[in-house]
């Protein structure tokens, strides 16, 4: 049996305690074990910050660049076994462990090309030179450096490694090292890129570690230079946030959480234009691309009454077709959930919904699955409902079904009503905005704009131009409000800023501007 370890202090070291069996979702076989506890967590802690990030800031930004270059290179080049690591114990089709491991790659080599952009340098000037008072004598100006401290990654389930890549990118090109804390349930993906990391021997020692198990102790430990950047449910994101040592030293927390993402329709769109054919393509790709667990999913669709009909028609028809069942089976298209835990979460929310909306299509257990034993695996097959009035639009908002499921939620097709309904998410991620009509589709992307992180905008012109809702891009911020957690990772730049801290230089023009170029 597979022993998974976590590596820390320049080695891979066994853990203390019960070992945790990882499954495969589909079968429910063991598939690996994970050896957890028993790290010596202060010994990590100084290994990183007395090793890593002195070696780190010793590089200038392309230094640190033509690093993450390296590590997209050994990604990209151990895809075909990260994938399948992906498929045996994380439950994703093919096409969903090639999401998540091509976004690592990607994202990667993106911030490798901005440390070349960036150059030289290891600090970065904020803005121009600001005079002070009325004469030309005070001058100021504010420069990001890199923190003193380490980074430590607390990453979900569902993206063992784009999750910690995006994370890493940004920290490690602002050059802090870091920590990552992969679920144990779907690790053994999580593990594997880390043997292939250290194997590749491209990182300075220090700069990389992972732990396997629990992580609060170390929490407790940290420091006003730290930073730590949770992705999971808004639940634990808040237990994490209110942690008193983190509180009493002000570290940095960049929270990722729940997300009630939209996708709202109006403005002249009609069925069979192509911004209604985009529509259709990316909610059903949302719906089943990694049995609908991802962050970006789009769990509400607010259409206009007159066009319920025709969409629930054309959906059911897209989603009877899609094969669930084993994703080792090429054939296949979803999945499982990854854990039984997850599953019951979903179960329970379908349940929830059927109380109050009405079931449009499928069901939590479909009859026919593929190359799934009798009774096994950790299945909820696509599922639509409608919400007709307010108690049942109460209920879709009341918590994210983080599964193939999303809901239909009929509007007026006012532009001040689709505002309405898409702030109820109270914060998103991302959220789709189709329309025809410009001054329409202006009103509404604007209206929900301090809700959401990403609007994406599509009209009858987008035609294969457009990308879905759930392709998170390195050069624009991921995160968002309220439920969304009030975090942001990527952005370009911004997301590097994250691990930097910035400093206001004041003093005689000709000093400042001296010092800081």
């Amino acid at each position: 049996m597979l022993t998974l370890t976590s590596y820390t202090c320049g080695a891979f070291q066994a853990g203390k305690g019960d070992l945790v069996p990882l499954l495969n979702p589909a079968t429910e076989e063991v598939v690996a074990q994970a050896s957890c506890g028993g790290v010596d967590l202060a010994a990590t802690l100084r290994f990183a910050r007395e090793q890593g990030g002195p070696a780190l800031r010793a590089l200038t930004f392309a230094q640190r660049g033509e690093l993450l270059g390296k590590l997209a290179a050994v990604i990209a080049d151990q895809r075909d076994a990260l994938i399948e690591t992906s498929v045996a114990n994380g439950g994703t089709t093919r096409g969903g462990g090639k999401f998540d491991i091509d976004g690592a790659a990607g994202t990667l080599q993106a911030y490798a090309e901005l440390g070349k952009k960036l150059g030289d340098a290891r600090e970065l000037a904020d803005g121009e030179t600001v005079m002070i008072g009325r004469g030309a004598k005070l001058a100021g100006r504010h420069l990001w450096s890199a923190r003193e401290g380490v980074a430590v990654f607390i990453n979900a389930f569902n993206f063992p490694a784009w999750g910690f890549a995006e994370k890493a990118a940004t920290a490690l090109l602002a050059g802090m090292p870091v920590i990552n804390k992969p679920a144990t349930a779907t690790a053994w993906t999580a593990a594997k890129l880390c043997e292939l990391l250290v194997a590749a021997n491209v990182l300075p020692a220090g700069a990389f570690q992972q732990l396997l198990g629990g992580v609060t102790p170390l929490l407790e430990a940290l420091g006003p230079q730290d930073v730590v950047a949770f992705t999971g449910s808004s639940g634990t994101g808040t237990t994490v946030r209110s942690l008193p040592a983190l509180l009493k030293h002000g570290v940095r927390v960049n929270v990722e959480a729940d997300s009630l993402n939209a996708a709202v329709v109006g403005g002249g769109v009609e069925p069979g234009s192509s911004a209604w054919q985009t529509l259709l393509r990316d909610v059903v790709r949302e719906m089943t691309e990694k049995s609908g667990q991802k962050c970006t999913a789009t769990r509400r669709v607010i259409v206009p009454e007159a066009l319920v009909a025709p969409l629930l028609e054309e959906l059911s028809d897209r989603l009877g077709a899609v094969r669930v069942g084993n994703p080792a089976n090429r054939e296949v298209e979803v999945g499982p959930l990854a854990t039984r835990q997850q599953r019951d979460d979903v179960h329970a929310g379908c349940a929830r919904m059927r109380k109050h909306a009405e079931v449009a299509f499928g069901v939590e257990r479909p009859e026919k699955l593929i190359d799934v034993p009798a009774g096994k695996g950790f299945f909820c097959g696509p599922m639509v409902f409608v919400a007709r009035g307010e108690t049942a639009v109460a209920e879709a908002h009341r918590d994210e079904i983080f599964g193939p499921v999303t809901t239909v939620v009929p509007y007026s097709g006012a532009a001040a009503d689709a505002i309405a309904l898409v702030r109820r998410g109270g914060g998103m991620l991302v959220t789709t905005v189709f329309s025809d009509e410009r001054e329409w589709g202006a009103q509404v992307a604007k209206g929900i704009a301090p809700w959401v992180g990403r609007v994406c905008l599509v009209d009858s012109k987008s035609e294969g131009i457009t990308l879905p809702a759930g392709m998170v891009l390195p050069d624009l911020i991921h995160g968002g409000p309220g439920r969304a957690g009030g975090g942001e990772e990527l952005g370009g730049i911004r997301g590097v800023q994250h691990y930097l801290a910035r400093t206001a230089f004041e003093g005689p023009r000709a000093l400042v501007e001296r010092l800081l170029g």
